[in-house]
């Protein structure tokens, strides 16, 4: 049915959007289906905020929002590339991409997944099984990723522009990017566990651990049985973030969803959804709670130095079940599905968004030391639970008291108010909701500029919705989504721009640019450990890798070695038989910004990044006989075109 014969029907396209969904969740609890239709006041609200968008204030808030030429945006935007692999950074409140930072995805542009560096820090921490399957499938690396959930590293509740994690819910892997140059530094990947997904980090004092959701439940060696789905669980993983190793796994009942820490250092919880432990929707669905899981860091701390785990595939493991009565974990009934999980600024609160509920339940975070210590039940660590509407998703804050949650089905942003959500769920007659918005549509996670810290301003929010529908110029079957800029400054939220991003970007952090500085050329001294190999190679052979000029044969092994200033390279031709094993090194020498360099070799599959002070390395097989021209694929000069070479490779 066309919009046009859609709305001749009565049927608005909002109002369809909202009827599926709500149609599609009746099948995982039927529910949800009661829950419908909004009050007038609510219906009241919805056609208050279209009125808005035309108003002077609407007017002011975009005016706000311009970033002109020459301006420079005053936030951030850490985006997941979803599907792609890739995080994306973006400027707001311009909402431009800045540039792509590579990490579970091969990059034509940069060499990522092809070149020396790129493939150790990929494959530097599979597990065994996974390196057997890449032998096995002759692959060099895993060639795809699910990345979902980047967050900044934190120091006293707030960002330290160090590091940004993120996760890989395809291949169970997380991986850490090195702030200064905008590069993926680590990548390990997670025993044990299954689809990856939530992740959060601790805030205080600082960055100690990456909290990893393991969302699947599988059997674990020594407790599950392949036989007996009702024997499997999850895996909750805790990451040193310096290091970049495990530090221990805490064994959960039902499948762990989203997380997030609290601001003093001793919780970490997670949404937990199946608490059937079925494997259909249906069965998933069945009970009318599920829960979130608190997890005591010291009292985990504390059993891990007491010898208290099992080590299963070189992990130190802690039983948190439920049934085994943990004194790690906590189970707070909470509707059923949850899914997200999201600490208000101020510390105080933890918010859990139902999805299959229009409710969040409102956790007391000062609560949880008498729940752990037996003195109170699971639910009276609850303190609100306000009705929100359909779909409740995530939330996100402003600082000054107000919470901004998505509402999946209805297709909404709505603001509320903490205390009185708290007042109400006292039984004062009060309303906490402010305001609802339409955004369009499905919106999944929403943030607000610096909203998950304690330095939450309340400037800008981000809703990123899942389809675009009519939003933009049809691209053909696949949509791109619709991540849409909206202004929380005022008393009112006003939507001022949209914009398009290709599939799928599931998750965002805004960042003041002030916290983020990152390097404008690569530091010799300080990024040496991107070239290590290269470096230790070249002392070999004898070569200063900042005057490079030399090619070295040794048997079927040949290494090139090669300076890039444009517009020419150091060498500008070599010659290797069929069948060689070639290794070229490339270090860009230029010392000013904006001057990268590249190297593509043609016929071969290969294209490098090499930037300001930057050494870049390629290892291949010289199948091909004949010339092969490499060039300079960065714009670098005025005579970029003829900063090329040859390879000339002598057939057998």
């Amino acid at each position: 049915m066309s919009d046009i014969k859609s709305e001749q029907h009565g049927l608005s396209r909002r109002s369809f959007l909202g009827t599926a969904a709500a149609s599609g969740a009746g099948i995982a609890g039927a529910g949800i289906l009661g829950l419908a239709g909004c009050s007038p006041k609510e219906e009241g609200q919805a056609a208050a905020s279209a009125a808005k968008a035309d108003s002077p204030a609407s007017a002011a808030a975009h005016d706000a929002s311009v970033v002109g030429p020459g301006e420079l945006d005053q936030y951030y935007g850490f985006l997941s590339g979803g599907q792609s692999g890739e995080v994306r950074l973006i400027g707001l409140p311009s909402m431009r991409e800045l540039m792509r930072i590579p990490v579970f995805n091969m990059d034509s542009a940069t060499g990522w997944g092809r070149t020396n560096e790129s493939l150790k820090i990929i494959n530097a921490h599979n597990t065994a099984e996974t390196n057997a399957f890449l032998k096995a499938s002759g692959l060099r690396c895993m060639p795809n990723g699910d990345l979902h959930h980047p967050h900044l590293s934190f120091t006293d509740g707030t960002y330290d522009g160090r590091y940004a994690y993120a996760n890989d819910k395809a291949n169970n892997r997380v991986c850490r990017i090195n702030l200064s140059i905008m590069k993926t530094d680590r990548i390990i990947e997670i025993p044990n566990a299954s689809g990856i997904h939530g992740l959060r980090l601790q805030r205080y004092p600082k960055t100690g651990y990456v909290f990893a959701n393991g969302e699947h439940i599988k059997p674990v060696s020594g407790v599950g049985s392949l036989a007996d789905e009702k024997t499997w669980n999850a895996v909750y993983t805790a990451i040193d973030g310096e290091t970049m190793e495990i530090a221990w796994q805490v064994l959960v009942d039902g499948n762990l969803d989203n997380g997030d820490a609290d601001y003093q250092g001793k919780y970490s919880f997670a949404t937990c959804y199946n608490s059937e432990r079925a494997l259909t929707v249906q069965g998933m669905t069945a009970n009318e709670q599920d829960w979130c899981v608190v997890f005591d860091l010291a009292a985990i701390e504390a059993g891990i130095k007491a010898g208290d785990f099992k080590e299963v595939n070189g992990v130190k493991m802690l039983d948190g079940r439920a049934e085994a009565n943990s004194k790690y974990t906590r189970y707070i009934p909470v509707p059923n599905s949850p899914h997200g999980c999201n600490a208000s600024p101020d510390g105080k609160y933890i918010m859990l968004n139902g999805k299959l509920s229009p409710t969040v339940t409102v956790v007391d975070v000062s609560k949880l030391d008498d729940l752990f210590a037996g003195k109170i039940k699971e639910r009276d660590v609850v303190v609100a639970e306000p009705q929100l509407g359909l779909g409740p998703l995530h939330t996100a804050f402003d600082g000054r008291g107000n919470a901004y949650t998505t509402l999946f089905i209805d297709s909404q942003m709505v603001k509320w108010n903490i205390e009185d959500a708290i007042k109400a769920y006292k039984g004062e007659k009060v309303d906490p909701i402010r305001q609802k918005l339409d955004v369009h549509y499905q919106p999944g996670h929403n943030h607000s500029t610096m909203g998950e810290t304690k330095e939450a301003d309340g400037k800008y929010l981000v809703s990123l919705n899942k389809f675009s529908k009519d939003r933009f110029l049809n691209a053909g079957p696949l949509k791109p989504e619709c991540d849409q800029l909206i202004d929380i400054s005022g008393d009112e939220m006003v939507l001022v721009h949209d914009n398009p991003t290709f599939a799928e970007p599931h998750d965002l952090c805004l960042v003041a640019a002030s916290k983020v500085n990152p390097s404008k050329t690569w530091d010799r001294q300080r990024d040496a450990w991107w070239w290590q190999d290269a470096e230790e190679q070249a002392k070999k052979d004898g070569v200063d890798l900042t005057k490079a000029a030399k090619v070295v044969r040794e048997g079927n092994k040949v290494r090139v070695y090669m300076t890039a200033v444009a517009p020419a390279f150091s060498v500008p031709q070599f010659e290797v038989n069929q069948g060689d094993e070639v290794t070229v090194y490339v270090t860009n020498v230029e010392t000013i910004e904006d001057l990268t360099h590249g190297f593509t070799l043609e016929g071969h599959g290969i294209a490098m990044e090499i930037g300001p002070q930057q050494t870049s390395s390629v290892t291949f097989i010289a199948a091909r006989p004949g010339v092969h021209w490499y060039y300079c694929q960065w714009f670098c000069h005025a005579l970029h075109m003829e900063m090329a070479g040859q390879m000339i490779v002598k057939p057998k």
